[in-house]
């Protein structure tokens, strides 16, 4: 989530960006799972982007949900960009396309994940509907050009804005047209994260499919199935894909540190303001050799804000971020956090997934991240279609959720919110191969339908 650290202690060492990271292990009684979601705003009449400014504009938005949740605002130069929720550690958060963001706090179970997703969205709509806003849960806007969506006044994203089309083709359109559901969750050592972040990067290409749900560009089919997951195969390489480092021998905090002092910068932030230093590495920055800022040594501030802007298929900030799904409607988010928690918090099922992948190569994984935003379960690797690979996935997350054994008040663990994925196993197509029959059947070719059965 883009809330901007503030710990302005100068660094000394490479030894203090390693145990930044570091910080991050606890105890597995200690493990929680962070949900975040986006979700496109659009007005109820005519299904247009809705503006940051005026009476029914995102501000205004914001504005009420802060009187409602008693909430702390985040300014920027006079304008409220979020919110956030002292107590719990929630938060509320802008993308550059006014996608709207709950930053969930950290909770014990999925349980927790979906009360947390239902009061969001009575809350949400309590505000935004007499405002005349809707929510679209989308992996990408259906119908609206990249000029007609309104820009969030926030500085980073300016900065953002001017470097990315001299990295990539699609980072504005990652930037303004996209929503993803992600996942953030734990590790009990070193070694702990290196085997959850080896099993859910090979893996990250099952949760782009079972969520695959943006096939429409302006309108019109696009030819994928996850154009959202193509989009960030041209958006920014040198920060973003498949880490195939993290594989290699060796690799632990120090080599995701050597790796992410290399990635190249956006900004640093003084005060209220973002001072552009794209394209040059922390690297420098640390030595103090940054052209905009001579001298300097960079704060836990800049390293935190630095290591928020580097966007593989799975991060590693204090946790672990599962970047590869589409945003999906309300009832289908509570699936990605089980879907992950059910592989990764349950060793037995962790050491079975590490099994069905541990053969895999860089190429092969490479050609299946490649392969899957259009070709979805249909995408190979070695003689397996990945949907095989997806239903025996699903197997272990149903049966470490069920080890976890965590209960709600009627008596059910988490594994029912896996329902929504076993249907999709079970009739074999995705969301989007769904949605396209519609397009092509019931629609009539057109999109205008999504924002009735896909809002939220």
């Amino acid at each position: 989530m883009a809330r901007d650290q503030i710990d302005m202690t100068p660094l000394q060492s490479r030894d203090e960006l390693v145990a930044w990271i570091e910080a991050g292990v606890k105890p597995e009684s200690e493990f929680r799972i962070g949900t975040e979601h986006e979700k496109t705003p659009f007005t109820l009449e005519g299904h247009h982007p809705v503006p940051y400014e005026g009476a029914k504009g995102i501000g205004a938005l914001l504005e009420g949900m802060k009187l409602l949740l008693g909430w702390e605002p985040i300014m920027e130069r006079g304008n409220i960009i979020g919110l956030y929720d002292v107590t719990g550690g929630g938060a509320i958060s802008l993308e550059p396309g006014g996608q709207f963001e709950l930053s969930g706090a950290p909770v014990e179970t999925v349980h927790q994940t979906q009360s947390e997703l239902m009061a969001h969205l009575a809350q949400v709509r309590e505000i935004a509907t007499p405002l005349g806003i809707g929510f679209l849960g989308l992996g990408m806007t259906p119908s609206w050009s990249r000029a007609q969506i309104p820009a969030m006044p926030k500085g980073r994203y300016k900065i953002m804005r001017n470097y990315m089309p001299k990295v990539g083709k699609y980072g504005l359109d990652m930037m303004f047209r996209t929503c993803t559901v992600q996942t953030n969750l734990d590790f009990s050592s070193e070694a702990d994260m290196v085997k959850k972040l080896r099993v859910s990067l090979a893996l990250q290409p099952i949760a782009t499919a079972l969520f695959a749900n943006s096939p429409f560009t302006e309108g019109k089919p696009n030819g994928f199935l996850s154009f959202r997951s193509e989009i960030w195969r041209d958006t920014d390489n040198a920060r973003s894909g498949m880490i195939p480092f993290a594989f290699e021998d060796g690799m632990g905090f120090e080599r995701y540190v050597d790796y992410a002092l290399d990635v190249p910068m956006y900004f640093v932030k003084r005060g209220e303001e973002y001072i552009d230093v794209s394209g040059s590495s922390f690297r420098d920055f640390f030595a103090g050799k940054n052209a905009a800022l001579p001298g300097e040594r960079p704060t836990l501030s800049d390293w935190a804000n630095h290591l928020s802007t580097i966007f593989p298929e799975v991060r590693l900030k204090r946790y672990l971020e599962m970047r590869g799904a589409d945003g999906v409607p309300w009832g289908r988010l509570p699936a990605l956090p089980a879907f992950w928690v059910g592989l990764l918090y349950d060793n037995d099922s962790l050491d079975a997934a590490w099994d069905i992948v541990r053969h895999w190569t860089a190429p092969e994984r490479q050609a299946l991240r490649d392969d899957v935003p259009r070709f979805g379960f249909k995408a190979r690797i070695k003689d397996r279609y990945l949907f095989e690979i997806a239903k025996e996935c699903l197997i272990l997350s149903h049966a470490g959720l069920r080890r976890r054994g965590r209960i709600d008040h009627l008596g059910r663990d988490e594994s029912r919110f896996l329902e929504p994925l076993e249907r999709i196993i079970e009739t074999g197509r995705s969301p989007a191969e769904e949605m396209l029959e519609k397009f092509n059947g019931p629609w009539k070719g057109s999109v205008e339908p999504v924002y009735q059965e896909y809002a939220f």
